[in-house]
């Protein structure tokens, strides 16, 4: 009877130990797990600031296979992130830029002027040279764009955690542009947090493909002009038809030229 109670325990611990139960424990016993990091691997605890609820959804789930990462919590704007990092002190905050209340890149300037320890990467659709640029500035640990696939995206996170900055291919390409030539940068000179003075909202990079796109041009094409990825020129193309609520390249055209946008 013994011998038969050590077997049963020693299956139940086998149990414990196994990959599909740490991947499930880890979001039921989250606190136990963090008291645990001197015998398992240490469990990095993340907050995703997004407005939408669909990005916020996909990353949760692309994070749920890595049993060494747990979201702990979501907001929907950098004031909701701010008060969620101060409360649950995550080790790192997954933030997008363009959200109401407070943008990303405002929450992250004052987390970093606060001393948070709490790391942050900016995930945005956006690779303009001006949010690039001001996100550095306010103390952001990494950029990523949100066409980056899991593998960067999963690299990116252990990167920074283990202290160190990530910047994707693109936006590095114009961090070290930037250096090589600083005094051609329009950052000081615009104000690209705030509302856009141009009709629906569009960016400097969004009115740019506008152009080439109305111009005959297709995406691929449009990507090797300005040496983007074509999966990037798609996300600035379904922005254009969403932000100017138009849903064919014939409505687009009209509607630039009625707002002289070209």
């Amino acid at each position: 009877m013994i011998t038969f109670l050590i077997v049963v325990a020693l299956l139940i611990y086998s149990l414990l130990l196994s990959t599909s139960y740490l991947r499930i424990s880890k979001y039921l016993f989250y606190p136990i797990f963090v008291l645990q990091n001197s015998t398992l691997n240490k469990i990095t605890s993340i907050v995703l600031a997004d407005d939408h609820s669909l990005v916020r959804d996909g990353i949760r789930a692309l994070l749920e296979g890595e049993n060494d990462l747990i979201v702990i919590g979501e907001v929907a704007n950098g004031q909701e992130a701010i008060a969620m990092v101060n409360d649950k002190k995550p080790d790192l905050l997954i933030i997008d830029i363009r959200m109401p209340i407070m943008n990303g890149i405002d929450a992250v300037d004052q987390l970093k002027k606060a001393n948070t320890a709490t790391k942050c990467i900016i995930l945005s659709m956006h690779d303009s040279e001006e949010y690039i640029l001001k996100s550095v500035q306010a103390g952001a640990n990494g950029y990523l764009l949100k066409d980056t696939g899991k593998t960067e995206f999963i690299k990116a996170i252990r990167t920074v955690e283990q202290g160190g900055k990530y910047f994707s291919g693109d936006i590095s390409n114009v961090l070290v542009n930037n250096i090589l030539n600083p005094g051609k940068t329009s950052v000081e000179k615009t104000e690209v947090i705030k509302k856009s003075d141009t009709p629906f909202d569009l960016t400097s990079k969004e009115l740019q493909v506008l152009e080439l796109v109305l111009s005959g041009l297709t995406n691929k094409q449009i990507s090797e002009k300005l040496a983007k990825s074509k999966r990037t020129i798609e996300t600035h193309r379904f922005n254009l038809m969403r932000k100017m609520e138009v849903k064919n390249l014939i409505d687009l055209s009209k509607k630039a030229q009625q707002y002289n946008l070209i």
